[in-house]
């Protein structure tokens, strides 16, 4: 009798997975073998439950095979989505979530999907990566175990090399901790660094994610505007730190100048606060030279933000922080308790590639190749729009800012919306402008490059220049 209840609760499980979608037709189900471990009954209930399934017209067994689900069974019609229940209690940090904004994720658009953050398929170094992932797993340890918080000693050694040649820090291995993508380094830095009701400074416009990582820790935006020269110094109020992007500032382009660079880390000494640098894409240079990091300036004030989601792959999540030797410790135990260590495999790879000098060899390659992407954009904004368009942030990085003029900034969505309709991913720069400041009056959009290819950068903006014509 008591088979029969497990075999009867087998049985309306899977059929509630299949009413539900979570089953769909073709789906294979686990063996009779592993679904009885999975409830702890006897591999003869778990048959008679499939066999019945089987002669409901639910699933389709076969000799040998597993069983499926039958054809044609789609999820139950008619049947209402269950209301989420209200949470019982969320604490101060997930009401502060979900005050903010959802990300929208959109398919990428047919001819170009212009959005800034993509890289080329084609141009990941896939034979490197096999040749140092085959080495890495060739050479694994004998003993699996979990490692250091802050990342592999093979890869913070390579990385300190790497980052001494390429760009100018002088730093130790101890200081360098290895996260999963730059975004997880900002968030450690929000919440090792702020406390509820503790002000920061934000460049205007800004890396949305960046704002929203430390607003969700209690931070207070204090937006400062920026100019073609980086961040506007001379507006800096007291605070706790200051997020910027002075290599290339996101998303208008603009390099902080000499004079600035020195203002701000003077006023970081004055207030005692932090600076948190992101160089998001300082491989990128392509009319100015070489701009030495602020953290080669002052190694006591300044955490260093780096990535490699533009130079191999986004979907790596791979990044690391170099960070004072006074916060070394706190950053460590903040990284073992948020997920023990970044995966062990990848950094493997990622330091024999830099080891060997094919992660060099790459960048370099890849440099001459979206320098190339560059010069085919803005020649086709120049055939297309000619000046209609304002072109900032050319000089550096993986986008440019086209600020069409004459186009007033309400008209945004409708553009937006009409080049979705005509196969062309389209973002503006308006949303990364402090909410309780003015936005810009003229339409303003963000085309990354690195992505696309010559013959799609060409056809996306003779489609855009088309709809613009439209929408003046």
């Amino acid at each position: 009798m008591e088979q029969d209840g497990v075999a009867r609760r087998i049985i309306a499980a899977i059929k509630a997975r299949i009413h539900s979608g979570a089953y769909r037709p073709g789906d294979r189900l686990p063996s009779t073998r592993a679904f009885a471990a999975e409830w702890g009954a006897s591999r003869t209930t778990v048959t008679a439950a499939y066999s019945q399934l089987d002669a409901e017209g639910y699933l389709i067994i076969r000799q040998g095979a597993r069983a499926i689900v039958a054809p044609g069974l789609e999820k139950a019609p008619g049947e209402a989505p269950v209301a989420a229940a209200s949470p019982r209690h969320l604490s101060a940090f997930a009401r502060r979530l979900l005050t903010l904004p959802p990300a929208a994720l959109a398919q990428p658009a047919k001819i170009a999907d212009f959005r800034y953050g993509d890289l080329s398929g084609a141009d990941f170094p896939v034979l490197a990566w096999r040749r140092a992932s085959n080495k890495a797993i060739v050479n694994r340890a004998a003993r699996l175990r979990y490692g250091d918080p802050q990342g592999s000693s093979g890869l913070r050694n390579a990385l300190q090399a790497y980052l001494w040649r390429a760009r100018g820090i002088n730093c130790t291995p101890d200081q360098i901790v290895i996260v999963n993508g730059s975004q997880q380094g900002l968030d450690l830095c929000a919440r090792l660094l702020l406390d509820p009701g503790d002000p920061f400074v934000i460049e205007n416009p800004g890396y949305l994610l960046a704002r929203h990582a430390f607003v969700a820790a209690g931070g207070i935006a204090v937006p400062v505007p920026v100019d073609a020269d980086g961040l506007r110094t001379e507006k800096l109020p007291p605070a706790r730190l200051a997020y910027v992007t002075p290599s290339h500032q996101f998303p208008l382009g603009g390099v902080l100048s000499a004079t600035r660079r020195r203002s701000l880390l003077a006023w970081a000494a004055g207030t005692r606060a932090y600076i948190v640098e992101d160089d998001y894409d300082g491989e990128y240079r392509h009319d100015i030279s070489l701009i030495p990091p602020l953290q080669a300036l002052d190694a006591d004030t300044v955490i260093y933000v780096g990535t490699l989601s533009k130079t191999l792959s986004p979907t790596l999540r791979l990044g690391y922080l170099v960070v004072p030797v006074s916060l070394r410790q706190a950053f460590g135990e903040a990284k073992r308790l948020t997920d023990r260590h970044a995966p062990m495999l990848e950094q493997d790879v990622l330091a024999e590639l830099l080891a060997s000098g094919a992660y060099e060899r790459h960048v370099r390659s890849i440099r001459r190749k979206n320098a190339e992407r560059r010069q085919v954009l803005l020649k086709a904004l120049t055939d297309h729009l000619g000046p209609r368009v304002t072109v900032a942030g050319a000089d550096t990085g993986l986008h440019v800012v086209a600020w069409m003029n004459g186009i007033d900034a309400g008209r945004e969505p409708a553009i937006i919306a009409a080049s979705r309709a005509a196969g062309i991913g389209l973002y503006p720069v308006s949303p990364l402008y402090d909410p309780s400041e003015p936005r810009p009056e003229m339409a303003g959009f963000i085309l990354g490059y690195a992505g696309l290819d010559a013959e799609a950068l060409r056809r996306g903006v003779a489609v855009l220049a088309a709809i613009l014509a439209e929408h003046r």
